[in-house]
């Protein structure tokens, strides 16, 4: 399911149960189109997510943890000047359209009570969320401003008068069945074609809604009967995680998708299910918004360095063929009286070769002797190459590897990870021409902490999320006999246990933890390198993060992103 018109009916339910009459305590914008209002309500304080992002645009209470930025943003200074305080009266929504009314009341600098709306309009990539005074419909802020060239018919900007999106001529499927739904049901006998009719009669039907309600309609004898009990389900939710044959999940306010080799797993609240559903995704989409200019950095070292690495292997093959000049040079000199001048290429027998004739190229522009000595230079510049380039071949693979592993780090990332990686970029001067000021005096910048575990048996296990973390954990955190694993020739995290002789249901939880936090995240069978912290060197001169070990040990594991998470402990 979409987050249609219906299932913010039921979020609206569900908010309005949990959060009505709550206090809001913070108010914060971690992420450019979003933001959090933590509410206290029923002695729980509930952080409430409003997304205007505009692929995973949403409200729900969420458990997921950010980061905020630095120094707030105007908006949430303006959030928090009209909010900090204000008592939740009400959450509705219009009409079963994709907007909710968050209502508070509050109090102005003079002490009077003032009646705000906090407004979230789903809309994809028109999604926003809006301030207004109630009193005369004036928009305070936006988390997106519209301009009068954006939108002629509908400005969104502070002090302008807000107006409601564009109304569609179509029912409120809350409020019954219309009367031409029995002649709709028989005359449309394909599911699809009656879904489509059924989105062009009802407010707010996503197309999977839609199709659902079709097929129950289709296999029911009373289809006014049918349709009002599908929407009163709606009202007292059974959270569902749907999972197809072909591994694809969505999500439902209750379980009505019945297809072959379907799978359903079920949550306590909409909002829970909204954490597990998206938290990969709009992780990864918060990555790429927060850390683009990383990722571009990355993306074009490795381009350049993979186009530099097939030069010299291309060099390298020529090198093959030195010897193949030293040959000519000496031939040429053994037979130099049968050269003349002005020859452009003579057959002389190769006594290296059994005299089988060999063709030699000539310049005819110098003497033979000048053209023995050429094809001898040829050869000693390529014999001189080797060394060189075979030196310049492991530099470049070792650093593909690097970059490989911190794009890999990035992909992997969480967005509070983004700023150690970002600060490893500046240390190697891969972004000193983006991010170095002139004359700006450098602040030292702390390594964040490494997320933390607990085995089953309550054994404390770290695990480093860039390389300055891992370099950090493994070589200065970590006690000398405590156990380091890591994915087998791959990149992925350092992964520490505390503790000199853990059991093995502890090295297992580890190892299962390491595979996740590399490459290998979704393989199966992925083999994890561990031995003592003692046993890891870092030799002089080596990027970040980059160790060697030996008399390693070695476990396969698959790993289990539902045991990963149980075991992390929250900070």
């Amino acid at each position: 399911m979409s987050f249609d018109g219906v299932f913010t009916h039921a979020m609206v339910g569900e908010l309005n149960q949990t959060l009505a009459g709550g206090r809001v305590s913070k108010v914060n914008q971690p992420y450019d189109n979003e933001i959090i209002l933590t509410i206290r309500a029923n002695r729980t304080s509930y952080p409430l997510l409003l997304s205007a992002n505009p692929t995973f645009a949403r409200i729900q209470t969420t458990q997921i943890p950010y980061v905020n930025p630095v120094v707030p943003t105007n908006y949430t200074m303006m959030m928090r000047k009209y909010l900090s305080g204000a008592i939740l009266s009400s959450v509705t929504q219009p009409a079963n359209d994709r907007v909710v009314n968050l209502d508070f009341t509050s109090r102005n600098e003079l002490g009077d009570q003032i009646n705000l709306r906090l407004i979230i309009e789903i809309m994809a990539r028109h999604s926003n969320v809006i301030l207004i005074d109630t009193s005369d419909m004036t928009i305070l802020d936006a988390i997106k401003h519209v301009h009068p060239d954006q939108n002629r018919y509908r400005t969104l900007l502070p002090g302008g008068t807000y107006i409601n999106p564009p109304a569609q001529d179509l029912r409120d499927p809350f409020t019954g069945p219309v009367e031409v739904l029995t002649a709709l049901v028989k005359d449309y006998p394909n599911e699809t074609v009656l879904a489509q009719q059924l989105q062009k009669t009802y407010q707010g039907l996503g197309k999977d809604t839609a199709l659902g309600l079709a097929r129950q309609l289709h296999q029911s004898t009373d289809s006014d009967a049918e349709f009002t009990a599908f929407f009163k389900r709606f009202e007292t939710p059974e959270p569902t995680l749907v999972v197809t044959a072909k591994n694809k999940t969505s999500f439902t306010a209750f379980p009505y998708i019945e297809d072959d080799g379907t799978t359903t797993q079920s949550f306590n609240t909409l909002s829970s299910l909204l954490d597990f559903y998206y938290q990969d995704r709009a992780e990864r989409d918060r990555v790429q918004q927060q850390g683009s200019t990383l990722i571009h950095v990355v993306k074009n070292e490795l381009k350049k360095n993979r186009t530099k690495l097939k030069k010299l292997q291309q060099t390298m093959a020529a090198t093959e063929n030195a010897d193949e000049f030293r040959i000519k040079g000496e031939l040429l000199t053994t037979y130099l009286h049968q050269v003349e001048r002005g020859m452009t290429s003579i057959s002389l027998p190769n006594f290296y070769d059994n005299e089988k004739p060999m063709t030699i190229s000539l310049s005819n522009q110098i003497s033979p002797s000048q053209n023995a000595q050429k094809y001898f230079k040829r050869y000693n510049k390529l014999k001189n190459a080797v060394q060189y380039v075979t030196e310049q071949i492991d530099k470049t693979n070792a650093e593909i590897t690097y970059l490989d592993n911190i794009q890999s780090q990035i992909e992997l990332a969480a967005p509070k990870d983004l700023a150690d990686i970002k600060l490893e970029l500046q240390q190697g001067g891969y972004l000193r021409d983006h991010e170095h000021r002139k004359n700006q005096k450098k602040k030292r910048q702390r390594v964040s902490k490494p997320e933390i575990f607990q085995a089953e048996d309550g054994t404390k296990i770290e695990v480093g999320k860039n390389n300055l973390q891992n370099e950090q954990l493994t070589l200065h955190s970590a006690a000398k006999t405590d156990i380091w694993l890591h994915v087998k020739n791959m990149p992925g995290s350092h992964v520490i246990i505390h503790d000199a002789n853990p059991s093995n249901e502890t090295l297992l939880a580890a190892a299962n933890i390491a595979a996740y936090y590399s490459k290998a995240r979704q393989s199966s069978s992925v083999p994890v390198d561990y031995v003592q912290v003692k046993r890891i060197k870092k030799p002089n001169g080596t990027k970040p993060g980059y160790v060697i070990y030996e008399g390693q040990k070695t476990l396969y594991v698959t790993p289990d992103r539902a045991f990963v998470e149980g075991r992390m402990v929250k900070q």
